[in-house]
């Protein structure tokens, strides 16, 4: 059933221009003159309840999504029903964008806690950014980083130490808590452990290991899924050798 955000729940159903978030997400891109334009064919407000999904893996595809609240993580089902996670998406970031030259979704999408999103019909969208040239400027650089994200993956899976896996979702976590200006150094994951792993090419028990092994180093406190960041740079540290390997602006890993 697609739930909307009840009316009277006035918080929550501000246009895009009141949103808190219209500085990270895809009304930055348009002038207050024309963000009427850009409300008009986003439909806002779309309720998910932990598990539930935005989209299923092979369904066509129809619409991008911008995560409101709450967050998401993108998988895929191989053949055998073996789920692989694909990412993590936190309010502000749009899902759905590697499937955007197909005719089908790639992967599934599932709410990893109660998870507001707003859909973006890509036809409307399309239309809409054919007008306003700025519109389809930030559209075409929101592709280019989902792709550049799919390459850090690879790399990081490919190349790195558990310990500088964990050190990269973590540092990942903290600026993306800190666009959108919360705090980088103190927040809830909103994903298991389990997760985690299975995004990171890990065990969960290896995952439990590295934190354990950073908390007595003195460089986080864990505890359950908050986290405490004490030494950004201790973190960043682990990461430079592999930077100046690559020697690539794209070697910055991002979940």
């Amino acid at each position: 059933m697609d739930k909307r955000i009840p009316t009277g729940s006035a918080s929550l159903q501000q246009g895009c221009n009141q949103c808190s978030l219209s500085k990270l997400c895809i009304p930055i891109a348009v002038s207050s003159d024309d963000i009427g334009k850009l409300e008009e064919i986003i439909k806002q407000g779309r309720i998910l309840d932990r598990g539930e999904q935005a989209f299923e893996q092979h369904a066509p595809f129809t619409s991008c999504f911008a995560v409101r609240s709450g967050a998401i993580k993108t998988y895929t089902l191989s053949e055998e029903g073996e789920e692989q996670v694909t990412g993590f998406y936190l309010p502000g970031e749009v899902i759905g964008l590697d499937s955007v030259s197909m005719d089908y979704y790639s992967c599934s999408a599932s709410a990893l806690e109660r998870t507001i999103i707003c859909e973006i019909p890509l036809e409307k969208l399309e239309s809409l950014a054919s007008k306003l040239p700025t519109l389809q400027h930030h559209f075409f650089q929101l592709m280019s980083k989902e792709i550049q994200g799919s390459r850090q993956l690879t790399m990081l899976l490919s190349k790195n130490t558990a310990e500088e896996r964990i050190a990269s979702l973590l540092l990942s976590l903290s600026t993306r808590f800190s666009r959108r200006r919360l705090s980088g150094t103190e927040f809830r994951l909103p994903m298991p452990r389990s997760d985690i792993g299975n995004f990171l090419g890990l065990a969960v028990e290896t995952v439990s290991r590295v934190f354990t092994r950073f908390q007595n180093q003195g460089m986080i406190t864990v505890k359950g899924r908050d986290v405490t960041i004490h030494n950004l740079d201790a973190l960043r540290e682990m990461l430079k050798h592999e930077t100046q390997c690559l020697k690539s602006p794209e070697s910055a890993t991002s979940a």
